[in-house]
């Protein structure tokens, strides 16, 4: 609490602060003006009965939910990020640009992205306004309706980006994560409505156990996010002249978790890729192509099927995405030449070798966490039979996660000030 009032007392922060606050207002004012034509009573009983598009409106920050103005949320822009960061490994230009070229460099990175993420936007904006066609929630919409709805859903995207660029500037945090997380707290009273509207005293052990789990959760992804591996370096002693320099030593860290949410969103962009394959096939008028689309939809819509096919893809692209972010090769290459190298390991190939075994091992158990953590709301709802406790897994992650980035950020803005705040 004392440092809740330090913090407040520098007027540069609390500046921030309030701005931050601002944008988040008007994003939640977006985040609730619908599309016209929806009929919101098929949209309730939808999101209650799809997890896939609860879990695609935590990352849309709510906007789904409501078929708001900003349908998609910042969906697109992180797509067209990760699509980003997977393309430097096969485009050396664009690695180069990023981590060679200084500011600059990443400007132009910043700005590729911003485009790709445009195209990015119709596409995902025209295959939900379908989707929702199909489930009579947009209702009696022609072509030229369909194109303004697009066109306004991807306006409300490049919009929610521009406003997370300015919140990111700020450096109190990750602006496309905050507006996530805002989001997620936004959606907190509706679940706890939800939950009391339908309380059973006969169950009351059932909702101990709830808080229980979700207490043991956030505890959970504290301890897997702030774990991490110290893999110690020493540096040579090098002589100048009649003077010894250099020398020391040091640790290298490797994160238990260096994927973060990424691999929940490459994961749930693949398995909702079959749902939304069955249901535009079942509308077709060739009955072969619509009993495949029906069987389709219907398979990815047994719990088991969709449990372990998520499961599993999350960690694979937990490996995936850790190998894009973490290349051994180059860190042992880097280590060579100032001088470093892994007490016991022979510089080069050796320490490539012994820093990739030590990756795999510790991502394994991160990508376990990631996987628990994406399918906990199928186990919880399926031990507790009660739909309304949907704050899942994948949230709390999310929430924690921008929480202690954000308490990091402060902190270091205030010790940066020479603040005292301890």
């Amino acid at each position: 609490m004392e440092k809740i009032f330090a913090l407040f007392r520098i007027p540069e922060l609390r500046n921030k602060i309030f701005f931050i606050l601002a944008l988040l207002v008007v994003y939640r004012l977006a985040a609730n003006i619908p599309l016209p034509g929806v009929d919101i009573d098929r949209v309730q009983s939808l999101f209650e009965s799809n997890q896939l598009l609860g879990l695609l409106n935590v990352f849309s920050g709510g906007g789904l939910a409501n078929i708001s103005i900003v349908l998609l949320g910042v969906g697109p822009y992180i797509t067209a990020s990760i699509i980003m960061q997977v393309l430097t490994m096969v485009v050396p230009q664009l690695e180069q640009m990023y981590k060679e070229e200084g500011e600059a460099g990443r400007q132009k990175f910043t700005m590729i992205t911003r485009l790709i993420t445009v195209p990015l936007a119709i596409l995902q904006t025209f295959g939900m306004i379908s989707l929702l066609k199909s489930q009579q929630i947009l209702i009696d919409l022609s072509a030229y309706d369909t194109a303004v709805l697009v066109v306004i859903a991807t306006a409300g995207t490049i919009f929610l980006m521009w406003l997370g660029e300015l919140i990111t500037e700020k450096k109190i945090g990750n602006g496309v994560s905050i507006m996530i997380f805002a989001g997620i707290v936004a959606s907190l009273p509706s679940v706890l409505s939800r939950t009391f509207a339908v309380f059973d005293s006969t169950q009351l052990f059932t909702y101990i156990l709830f808080i229980l789990i979700g207490l043991v959760t956030i505890a959970g992804v504290v301890f897997v996010n702030e774990g991490q591996r110290n893999v110690p370096i020493s540096y040579a002693k090098r002589m100048r002249g009649a003077k010894q320099s250099g020398g020391g030593s040091t640790h290298l860290p490797l994160r238990v978790n260096q994927a973060g949410v990424i691999p929940i969103i490459f994961a749930v962009s693949i398995v909702l890729f079959p749902s939304f394959i069955g249901s535009a096939l079942s509308q077709v008028s060739n009955e072969s192509l619509a009993s495949f689309g029906l069987t389709l939809s219907t398979l990815f819509q047994n719990q088991w099927v969709y449990g372990l096919s998520y499961f599993t893809l999350v960690i694979l692209f937990t490996y995936f995405y850790t190998a894009v972010v973490f290349d051994p090769k180059k860190i042992a290459e880097n280590l060579q030449k100032q001088g470093g190298f892994v007490p016991g390991i022979r510089p080069g190939h050796q320490t490539e070798e012994y820093l990739g075994r030590i990756t795999s091992r510790i991502t394994l158990f991160g990508a376990l966490f990631l996987g628990s953590i994406a399918v906990l709301p199928i186990v919880v709802q399926g031990f507790t039979n009660i739909t309304s406790l949907t704050l899942g897994g994948t949230s709390i992650l999310i929430a924690v996660s921008v929480v202690v980035e954000m308490v990091k950020q402060m902190e270091s803005q205030m010790v940066m000030r020479r603040y005292d705040v301890y």
